[in-house]
């Protein structure tokens, strides 16, 4: 019984490994006649396992999706990425996933090897997340997304503005983009025929599919790099451009992707672009960074700069004795 438990195993193993395996393969690589290959497969199926069979010469045996996810047959380096990997999700912004990954990684920890337990401790022991707001997101919304970008189909939902205002939406979903903080959907609006980056926690209803569309050609090659210009600038009541006396390197610790982009000029200097509804929260904290820049636009922001630097030599007080 033993033998044919860890036969099982091991083909097991062998069909996860490969997309499609023959016959006279699965025998030769577990030493075993045909027939007994035929037999254990019969053996896995009766487990749940989906396994699925083509006839013929080039035929073979293949490991399908079924209805329940059976076990999974894990290596060493296997295990501890996916542990890993779960602890991180724990802080997911989608709705339930933080929970479910916690049962998760509670029993695959149960049955870690005791060989992988200490360098898992280590490595969770060693890495401090450090919390970040974020909004939580309905998966029922983002899996529609993903099928409906797949499929090349349109979708409808209810969309709430920042302002406030609902909506309905039609739309050719192209990509999901993850900031960390929140999902955002790049897409073509067709009432408003034109390009829109939408926050998916902003839908208030499930996307509903539609009929397929023609894919056009994309607005940036870059569509990350698309969403962040959307989500730093375009929502603001001013986009500022400034001028930071230090290199890139120097900077881009200090700007985080979602706050604004970040472009060298030169050597020595560094771009900042940015959007902003306040002109003094932005002021006081880039003053606070010991860093020399000058503000390029906008206008109203340089004007500001006067008002304030006045306030703040009068609140100094008079001069005292030389």
């Amino acid at each position: 019984m033993i033998e044919t438990s860890a036969r099982l195993l091991q083909l097991l193993s062998l069909l996860q490994l490969r997309r499609e395996w023959t016959g006279p393969a699965l025998a030769a690589r577990m030493d075993v006649t045909e027939r007994t290959v035929r037999r254990d497969i019969g053996k896995l199926r009766t487990l749940g396992y989906p396994i699925n069979a083509s006839p013929g010469v080039a035929g073979g045996y293949q490991l399908g999706a079924g209805a329940q996810l059976p076990p999974l047959l894990l290596d060493d380096d296997e295990a501890l990425a996916v542990a890993i990997g779960l602890t991180a999700v724990t802080a997911s912004p989608v709705s339930g996933v933080g929970e479910a990954s916690v049962r998760a990684l509670t029993k695959l920890e149960q049955v870690l090897p005791p060989r992988l337990r200490p360098r898992f401790s280590n490595l969770r022991s060693a890495v401090t997340r450090m919390a970040a707001v974020s909004t939580p997101v309905n998966p029922e919304v983002l899996t529609s997304l993903s099928a409906a970008i797949t499929e090349r189909r349109c979708v409808a939902f209810r969309y709430d503005r920042h302002d406030g205002e609902t909506s309905r939406r039609v739309v050719e979903p192209y990509r999901l983009v993850d900031t960390g903080r929140r999902w955002y959907l790049v897409a073509f609006d067709r009432s408003r025929e034109d390009w829109r980056t939408f926050r998916v926690d902003r839908c208030t209803s499930v996307p509903v599919a539609r009929e397929r569309f023609v894919p056009r050609a994309l607005p940036s090659a870059d569509l990350a790099a698309y969403v962040q210009e959307s989500i730093t600038r375009s929502p603001y009541s001013y986009d500022a451009v400034i001028r930071f006396h230090a290199p890139l390197r120097e900077l881009e610790t200090r700007v985080p992707s979602t706050a604004g982009t970040l472009e060298a000029d030169g050597d020595d200097f560094t771009l900042l672009r940015a959007g902003f509804d306040s002109l003094d929260f932005p002021l006081a904290y880039l003053a606070s960074w010991d860093i020399d820049f000058e503000i390029l636009e906008p206008t109203a922001m340089r004007d500001r700069v006067a008002v304030v630097a006045e306030r703040l030599r009068r609140s100094a007080g008079p001069p005292g004795p030389a």
